[in-house]
């Protein structure tokens, strides 16, 4: 796909859009399907799994090529940090590594054009296992066992998905009537408070906003007055009201 056979290109310019890739493996052959899915899509700068690493460079005018470090680092060292950057045709930098970083994560940070996105492996298939090749199935990180034949630890899958997409379902409550439940708004958890659940719903209810009265987790009492900036959690009832 990387080197533009077939539709390759389409399929991953898709996967670098995405906030969650589920990649589905043959539990016969796990290991070599993966790595040839991994293999493609690092080629198009997608990291799965892992966080950017904590890699500071700013280029300079003058003074040469800087480097600072506040661990240890035992993948690199300082003449091959420079030979990385003169090779990426960087005289004049500053590198500031927080982390034990590895030459490819220094070119990572170079070259700038990184994705990293998490994923879930689903390993399918699972009944032409035994129980205890499962049971290891079950303990590797990223992994779920499923069967989309018999539908096995297909709800599993579902919330393994949930839980890594870090999505936040608020219900809402008209005054006088109970909560509906059939269609939650749905936020991230790094945006969720009151405020963002009111744009999600209409930009305008922010202008008539005067207050909201929360049922759930991320309140002391139920139910509690709370204001816009109040950070909501998975699975509040919230009830806006207009001034």
């Amino acid at each position: 796909a990387k080197d533009g056979k077939g539709r390759g290109r389409q399929v991953i310019a898709v996967a670098r859009t995405c906030s969650l890739i589920l990649i589905v493996l043959d539990v016969l052959n796990p290991l070599t399907h993966k790595r040839i899915i991994e293999k493609e899509l690092e080629g198009f700068g997608i990291r799965l799994n892992k966080q950017p690493p904590n890699i500071t460079l700013t280029k300079k005018d003058k003074g040469g090529i800087t480097i600072t470090h506040t661990v240890p680092l035992t993948h690199l060292d300082e003449e091959t940090i420079r030979s990385i950057c003169m090779e990426y045709r960087l005289i004049n930098c500053q590198v500031s590594l927080r982390c034990n970083a590895t030459a490819d994560e220094l070119i990572d940070v170079i070259e700038g054009n990184r994705l990293y996105v998490p994923c879930i492996y689903a390993i399918n298939k699972i009944d032409q296992i035994t129980i205890e090749e499962l049971d290891i199935l079950e303990q590797v990180p990223h992994y779920v066992p499923i069967s989309a034949n018999l539908e096995l630890n297909l709800d599993g899958l579902l919330e393994k998905i949930w839980e890594y997409l870090s999505l936040v379902r608020v219900y809402t409550k008209p005054k006088g009537q109970i909560p509906d439940y059939s269609a939650p708004v749905i936020l991230p958890s790094t945006r969720c408070k009151v405020e963002d659940f009111c744009m999600r719903i209409h930009k305008s209810l922010l202008n008539e906003f005067k207050q909201a009265i929360v049922w759930g987790r991320s309140v002391k009492h139920n139910p509690q007055k709370v204001g816009k900036e109040h950070q909501l959690e998975d699975e509040d009832v919230v009830q806006i009201i207009k001034r």
